[in-house]
């Protein structure tokens, strides 16, 4: 396992070099920094929770090593795998532009055969933040294999707040303590996961991890949710946060005592380190469970007396109001810089019309005596080739776009099997509402893309919910939470051609259908629209055999 101290904050090291790559790699831009990782994946025993199981390491470490990049910088990372399953990494909030056939998706990508590897070639381009990697496959991602990942402004665009003394990644999660392959066991067989035996901070349990930090000085936390179940609120015993960064966007930099952190998202917080220096809990609990269960970090001042005395923060447990409302006070700045000189807000996403509504509803459906979930009433069946290897070589049977509705079906809580793939069209601009009929919280991601989060409440959406949007200042992200017997509204230009993966990121509902590939399409065939195969992509199903492009 990976080292528990969190000083220096646990950056890969990478080669930096701005040269010509080999003609193999290049689909990126080549004015832009190279950096170089070369990872190994292997099986390793952990034991997060006090009893050992299979976990997955990349070079030895979990959680991952960490990727730090600038904004526009190519990443060339070569990935091993020395599992003996096919294996994929997938790049959450990465928005791969132009590019969907790096997406490390199975809906994208051709896995990386058992002592094989695979070359990816990345680009965060137009982009910072913060954002993580995880296992795509199987249900690898309850093993470990995900890191954090770091895309820093360019040296000459403002950033709206001082550098802080250090940079510090937090990926939090809840833990099984059974073996990723018996959980997988377990919904193949119908059976539910059940509640989380604990919870993780970088891969440690209670008090395993420490954060160093001196007196006066501030700090920059980068928490993501990379769990498989439960949304969590995480606080500093004695201190408060100041959001910066939400996803990719520089926020209203507004001071909360506790946040809520959903499944598959990212939040950067600002603290300064202005107690007596003690050992103060970095505490994550779970939220809207039946039963809450909490883990702590340790936040320790240079020279600590100890242990603080002060008592351990409560927080939220199961209050829906709290969290909505937290979720409707994050704003963007309109006045910051982005990735780009120019301010966020001179982009009018309110002042555009939306040329198509998207409706997509979740639902829990038993199909073939087996628990299953859908979207508008399909639950998703990975084919035996990527959709968009298919799509590429125009291979027939493998899939049909319009195999799912952009509404819900209605007729109750029936589900059926199906490939699913949504069409649309390059450069729409569309509305789209995740309604959620159940008892529990959702979390919607999409890849490839970020969306402006204009609206969230109970009830059932109707066109006169668009009264109550924000079309101002809605913080721009990657993933959202929907609320029990709620909706949330987004607006989203479709300009990232590709094949691109709508999931719920509650891992056993994607796992059991509850996704599906959104084809945004152009029938242009130029690179300023989308980039062809990769030189180096492998190739598999009804794909294998072919070439892609010479070399």
């Amino acid at each position: 396992m990976a080292a528990g101290n969190a000083a220096g904050g646990g950056a890969a090291a990478v080669l930096f070099l701005v040269l010509a790559v080999p003609s193999a790699l290049l689909l990126v831009a080549g004015d832009d920094p190279y950096r170089f990782f070369t990872w190994t994946v292997t099986y390793g025993d952990i034991a997060p929770l006090g009893v050992k199981q299979q976990g997955i390491l990349i070079n030895g470490q979990f959680p991952g090593p960490q990727i730090e990049a600038v904004t526009n910088d190519n990443l060339i990372i070569n990935v091993f795998n020395n599992l003996t399953e096919p294996f994929l990494l997938s790049w959450n909030g990465i928005q791969q532009r132009r590019n969907s056939f790096e997406d490390g998706v199975a809906g994208t990508t051709c896995p990386i055969p058992p002592g094989g590897n695979f070359t990816y070639i990345l680009q965060v381009k137009d982009q910072i933040g913060t954002y993580f990697y995880f296992p795509s496959l199987a249900f690898h991602k309850a093993a470990g294999g995900f890191g954090g990942i770091r895309v820093l402004s360019r040296p000459m665009i403002p950033v709206p707040f001082p550098p802080p003394a250090a940079d510090y990644t937090l990926l939090a999660g809840d833990w099984y303590k059974a073996n990723h392959t018996d959980l997988k066991y377990m919904l193949d067989s119908g059976k539910a996961l059940g509640f989380p035996d604990g919870l993780l901070i970088n891969g440690r349990s209670w008090d395993g991890y420490t954060f160093d930090v001196q007196q006066g000085r501030t700090y920059r936390f980068r928490i993501s949710n990379v769990g498989l179940s439960t949304s969590l609120n995480v606080r500093f015993q004695g201190h408060t946060m100041k959001l910066v960064e939400v996803e990719g966007s520089h926020t209203m930099q507004t001071a909360y005592s506790s946040l809520d952190v959903h499944l598959g998202q990212s939040y950067s917080v600002l603290l300064t380190a202005d107690q007596p220096a003690y050992d103060y809990a970095v505490v994550v609990s779970t939220r809207f469970t039946s039963r809450i269960i909490s883990t702590t970090a340790v936040l320790r001042y240079s020279g600590s007396a100890g242990k603080a005395p002060v008592p351990l923060p409560g927080g939220p447990t199961i209050q829906i109001d709290w969290s909505l409302n937290q979720a409707r006070s994050i704003r963007w700045n309109l006045t910051a810089s982005g990735p780009r000189p120019n301010p966020q807000g001179s982009y009018h996403y309110g002042m555009v019309t939306a040329t198509r509504t998207i409706r997509l509803a979740s639902s829990a459906a038993t199909i073939n005596g087996k628990q299953r979930y859908a979207v508008n009433g399909v639950s998703h069946v990975n084919p035996d080739t990527p959709l968009k290897i298919a799509d590429y070589y125009k291979i027939a049977g493998v899939f049909s776009v319009g195999t799912i509705s952009d509404s819900p079906s209605g007729g109750g809580g029936g589900a059926y099997l199906q490939t699913a793939v949504m069409g649309a069209s390059y450069r729409d601009y569309v509305e789209v509402v995740f309604e959620n009929p159940e008892s529990e919280v959702q979390s919607w991601h999409i890849d490839g893309y970020a969306f402006w989060v204009v609206g969230m409440d109970g009830g059932e959406w109707s066109a006169a919910s668009r009264q109550s949007y924000n079309l101002r200042d809605a913080v721009s992200r990657y993933t959202v939470q929907v609320y029990p017997n709620s909706w949330t509204a987004i607006y989203m230009p479709l300009d990232n051609v590709g094949m691109w993966n709508v999931r719920s990121e509650s891992w056993a509902r994607q796992y059991l259908g509850q996704q599906f590939y959104l084809r945004v399409w152009t029938p242009s065939t130029s690179w300023r629209d989308e980039y062809p195969i990769p030189k180096n992509a492998l190739l598999c199903g009804r794909a294998a055999g072919r070439r892609t492009r010479p070399l």
